[in-house]
């Protein structure tokens, strides 16, 4: 008679088809938050002269400068003006970074549940860190 090796798990088995359906679901949500990450946009600012606008995922998709707060003749004006964007942009993409944790975070991991739904009770430990001290989740790792 073979034994089951998952029978030391508990419950008598393993089904890994309610497994691979948990995952499949869960790479459905995943790729409907991305692309809902693509279609958002938020704005960062900087100097009160230039708006950037950049998607959820942190593409840059607009521009806007102030009318009147720049000489195109000015090298300084331009050396100002090319580190306000770059600001802009900074301040837009730690807001997309923000966006994309609360939208990716309980699917990729950052939420109270891990992550994995229910599969982090299997898969994962007691805490988030793996190193020392960390409980073994139920198949010991």
């Amino acid at each position: 008679m073979t034994q089951n090796p998952f029978e030391a798990l508990g419950g008598g088995g393993f089904d890994v088809n309610a497994l691979l359906q948990q995952a499949q679901a869960m790479q459905q949500q995943l790729q409907e938050a991305q692309q809902r990450l693509h279609d958002e946009t938020v704005e960062g600012s900087a100097g009160g002269a230039v708006t950037v606008t950049v998607n959820g995922v942190g593409d840059l998709v607009k521009v806007d400068v102030t009318p009147g707060r720049f000489d195109g003749g000015d090298a300084d004006d331009l050396t100002d003006l090319g580190d306000l964007v770059v600001a802009a942009y900074r301040d837009a993409k730690a807001k997309a970074d923000a966006l994309a944790g609360e939208a990716l975070g309980p699917l990729a991991g950052g939420g109270a549940g891990g992550g994995l739904g229910d599969l982090g009770g299997l898969l994962g430990g007691g805490t988030d860190d793996a190193g020392p001290g960390a409980t073994p989740g139920r198949l010991g790792f």
